[in-house]
């Protein structure tokens, strides 16, 4: 086998965090190398140094805050610690490219997607206007984006998440870069658009060579894709190796606790609930979203169709399925955080889906809700405790009590009693993601909604969460509706569960009978998705 061609070379580089930090450095003593051709995934928890290390080699680190203080960085050869501002600038997009996490903070929302590739010509090229239009054009086409010539004057918020993230690869490789930096390119995209983003990237690196630096908390990401890892910790590579050296023989106990957290696609056997009490039930539940406005035509969307689901208490159902499969707007609809269209919701023998904002009310506090994203569920200038006790006091509970009974809470969820008087800002992504839970909590709820309420954390962290939702299940007996687009997660966490297509259900029952027989093809197709699917991380292939 012929040596590839370094690409990158990392030696030693050592990036200074201001005074007042929790550590002296960032990333400490950092080496890894690219070579032409090749992916190297970097693995870590949150602030293990991962982002850090692709923002210093693309000279993007915020001057004022992080300061490289060590080490080299050999682009092709040459230090990149060494060139100016103008220097890297002119090096950007042309033989550095870099995919960020979020496409729609990344894409300017006021410029179509066409001009926004079409810039990166315009910068680095003398191509002229029609020139530039067809190599956007045939960029769009290789990134498989449908119909490029209707799309090219598109704006950001009218794609999906996929197409966004095509639109970055696109912006990305335009100019055959010698390097790309992808950071978390495919977190929150659903197991179907993940695996074509994963193709498209590996297709595109294979056919032009490029050296491919991908930053990732999956590992069954870098199951599908890695020639070799780096493993980070606390600003300091702790293992490096093969792919299948990592996945199969860590040396490094921090590397084991992480492989180790990874979920298994293998559900545990759990004991059917068929006699315990109904919480939650729906019937016909349906949602229509439609009308027109200024400089729009009248368009009528089905996010939910029929869709009939129960829930009993002590019992866990999942619903998965891709974006705008409607998994997201039932579990809005049964919160009525928005209103349905048709349809029945029964939260024990209470029908709510039609009831006043004065009637329902009183029902509010027996279904609580924990999302997504828990940097934006809580007010950053409210404590935490304000943020638990609001809910119980405006049905009643005093002052006093409403405290006591958050203190017992943050013990509950894993945290010290008297962080309660801290903010939001103090607290790591899964501590925020507890304080999520305890709020909920606090309402004494009869049902809670999980609205991929693990989905942005790291797998470590994830699995602390996914078996502080288990014990609070068992603990108060709740009836949990659990949705997400991660299959492993779903296969741990449900006791039952339901797939959703294009607003309807397609599939539902026990998880173990799903997993291990799925019926519909579109369940199939979830299923053959799923990243890693060849691994049970731990050492031990998995039965295709």
């Amino acid at each position: 086998m012929t040596e590839r061609r370094t690409v990158l070379d990392v030696r030693g580089l050592t990036v200074r965090l201001p005074d007042g930090a929790d550590r002296r450095h960032a990333v400490e003593d950092v080496s890894l190398t690219v070579g032409a051709g090749e992916i190297v995934c970097i693995v870590g928890e949150s602030g293990s140094g991962k982002s850090v290390t692709a923002f210093t080699v693309m000279g993007l680190l915020p001057k004022q805050q992080l300061r490289p203080v060590a080490g080299q960085i050999l682009f092709e050869g040459a230090d990149l610690l060494t060139k100016s501002a103008a220097e890297l600038r002119a090096m950007r997009g042309e033989r550095l490219s870099m995919i960020f996490q979020e496409p729609m903070t990344a894409l300017n929302p006021v410029m179509t997607v066409g001009d926004q590739i079409g810039e990166v010509l315009d910068i680095h090229t003398s191509l002229d206007r029609g020139e530039r239009e067809q190599r956007v054009l045939e960029i769009m086409d290789l990134v498989r984006l449908p119909d490029p010539k209707a799309m090219l004057n598109a704006y950001p918020h009218q794609l999906s998440g996929g197409q966004r993230q095509r639109i970055m690869i696109a912006c990305a490789l335009v100019l055959d870069p010698a390097l790309l930096i992808a950071d978390e390119p495919t977190t929150a995209l659903d197991v179907t658009t993940q695996a074509q983003i994963l193709k498209l990237i590996k297709e595109m690196q294979e056919r032009r060579g490029t050296g491919v630096l991908f930053i990732t908390h999956d590992f069954g990401v870098v199951a599908d894709i890695a020639d070799r890892v780096v493993v980070m910790q606390r600003g300091r590579v702790v293992e490096s190796g093969t792919a299948d050296e990592i996945l199969r023989r860590p040396s490094h106990p921090y590397t084991q606790m992480l492989i180790g957290s990874v979920p298994s696609l293998h559900p545990p056997a759990r004991a059917p609930l068929h006699h315990a009490p109904v919480a939650l039930e729906t019937r016909g539940l349906g949602k229509t979203y439609g009308g027109g406005g200024f400089f729009r035509k009248d368009r009528t969307v089905k996010a939910a169709t029929d869709v009939n689901l129960v829930v009993r208490k002590g019992e866990t159902l999942g619903i998965v399925g891709e974006s705008g499969s409607g998994k997201s707007t039932v579990a809005r609809c049964v919160v009525r955080l928005i209103d349905p269209t048709e349809g029945e919701i029964y939260l024990h023998d209470a029908e709510v889906a039609k009831l006043s904002a004065s009637l329902l009310r009183k029902h509010r506090k027996r279904v609580q809700i924990v999302f997504q994203d828990p940097y934006r569920s809580l007010n950053p200038r409210q404590t935490v405790a304000e943020s638990i006790i609001e809910g119980p006091m405006n049905f009643g509970v005093s002052r006093a009590d409403a405290l006591a009974k958050a203190r017992e809470l943050m013990t509950l969820v894993g945290l010290e009693p008297d962080a309660v008087d801290r903010y939001p800002h103090q607290f790591s992504g899964g501590q925020r993601q507890r304080i999520c839970i305890a709020r909920a909590l606090a309402m004494e709820p009869d049902v809670l909604i999980a609205d991929e309420a693990v989905s942005a954390l790291d797998v470590s962290v994830q699995a602390q969460v996914l078996e502080l939702l288990d014990d609070v299940r068992k603990r108060f007996n709740l009836a949990v509706l659990f949705i997400t687009h991660d299959l492993r997660v779903a296969a741990q966490i449900c006791d039952r569960i339901m797939v959703m297509h294009k607003g309807k259900v397609v599939e539902e029952g026990s998880t173990a009978e799903v997993f291990a027989n799925p019926r519909e093809d579109y369940t199939k197709a979830l299923f053959d998705a799923a990243p890693g699917r060849g691994y049970e991380f731990g050492g031990v292939r998995a039965a295709e």
